[in-house]
């Protein structure tokens, strides 16, 4: 008898542990949330103010770090942010960040994990950037580097984001040039990157041709 309700006792509180510890139904993910790019709105813990976002698909397990992308329209500024679900930094601390588009050129950049965590990181400069560039592909590959020298990497597809994506940038007021994502142009950085990889007489050749044209510029 005193065995039993030892037992008894001890799996109450098992019970209440796993009760305590499992978040409830309302905040579960479905099945579609995990699957795919999708669009939120909810409301701030403190201000009670609504804000919404889009949320990436989980990537695929064994092959990537969970990592998961949003784009957050927060008091009618944008947010590119980043959910980890490993150690990122220290709260309110910088951290690099790079991400590719498709077989493009990766790009760095400098984020910064929110004052209340350790693993969700954001930036608030050059979101619309960022988002031409997502929307300018077929998949984002992405590397952050934590602070125990480690990089935490994931490979996000981006079929389906397009829609919930203009929703978001669309809260906020901001609509893409012609209303839809441009290409980005050759730059003067790509220039000097693709006559780098030339031997001396191509570059000659290449300068030759600029200069042709420039002269025959009215």
């Amino acid at each position: 008898m005193k065995y039993s309700c030892l037992i008894r006792s001890s799996l109450a509180r098992l019970f209440l542990a796993l009760a305590i510890a499992s978040p409830a139904p309302g905040f579960a993910e479905t099945r579609q949330e995990m699957d795919s790019w999708t669009y939120h709105q909810e409301a701030d813990n403190w201000t009670n103010a609504s804000f919404s976002f889009v949320r990436s698909p989980l990537p695929q397990r064994g092959v990537n770090d969970t990592l998961r992308l949003e784009i957050i329209c927060k008091d009618h500024n944008l947010q590119f942010a980043l959910d980890a679900y490993s150690l990122l930094t220290s709260r309110g601390s910088s951290f690099d960040f790079d991400y590719q588009i498709d077989q493009k050129r990766p790009v760095s950049i400098t984020m910064k994990t929110y004052p209340d965590s350790k693993r969700r990181g954001y930036t608030d400069e050059n979101v619309v950037g960022i988002v031409e560039d997502m929307l300018s592909g077929k998949a984002i590959f992405i590397r952050a580097h934590t602070l125990i020298k480690t990089v935490l990497s994931s490979k996000i597809p981006l079929d389906g984001a397009a829609e919930p994506i203009q929703k978001v940038l669309a809260d906020c007021g901001v609509t893409l040039s012609n209303g839809e994502t441009q290409q980005p142009g050759y730059n003067l950085a790509d220039f000097e990157r693709d006559i780098k990889a030339l031997s001396p007489k191509q570059r000659q050749q290449v300068l030759n041709k600029i200069k042709k044209i420039i002269e025959e510029i009215d």
